[in-house]
């Protein structure tokens, strides 16, 4: 895959496949898609994944929808999307940096933690309570939400985990 280029969504060219991949409930989707800023990567001209940041309370921005698609994972997509996201919130002067992921995203977890996230919390039974269709993934029900966070005003180096 060439180089990959992230900038801000126009309304008409939102990926709402990308969307899905990530939440499989339109009702989710639309409950946050219009109150964030959603972010496109681009790899040889084409969007190869997407991610929306929403700005939650004083201070904190939470990362609600990122996916890539099939052909670019674990390609470095991921990774250069969280990578922006950071970079993005620092320089809105966010000092948290939030999400939630599904306990069955063993994947989005590692990838999570090598950005330099840490588990905050779960939140159990939340996809039991808000989804009408259960989730699996890699053969795992998805049930809890991992609650994530990355502290943006200490300096975090992924290399040395310091």
């Amino acid at each position: 895959m060439s180089s990959i280029t992230i900038r801000p969504a126009h309304s008409r060219e939102v990926p709402r496949e990308l969307l899905l991949l990530a939440d499989p409930s339109d009702a989710m989707v639309d409950s946050y898609l219009h109150r964030g800023r959603c972010f496109v990567a681009e790899a040889d001209e084409r969007i190869v994944g997407e991610m929306i940041l929403l700005d939650t309370r004083p201070y904190t921005m939470e990362l609600v929808n990122l996916a890539v698609e099939e052909a670019g994972q674990n390609r470095g997509v991921g990774t250069a999307l969280v990578q922006f996201a950071i970079a993005y919130a620092r320089g809105q002067q966010v000092r948290t940096l939030e999400l939630g992921t599904g306990n069955s995203g063993i994947a989005q977890m590692a990838l999570y933690q090598k950005c330099g996230f840490r588990i905050v919390g779960v939140d159990l039974d939340f996809f039991t309570r808000n989804y009408v269709q259960p989730i699996y993934e890699d053969g795992i029900w998805c049930r809890d939400m991992v609650r994530m966070a990355i502290d943006l005003d200490r300096v975090w180096d992924s290399a040395t985990g310091e």
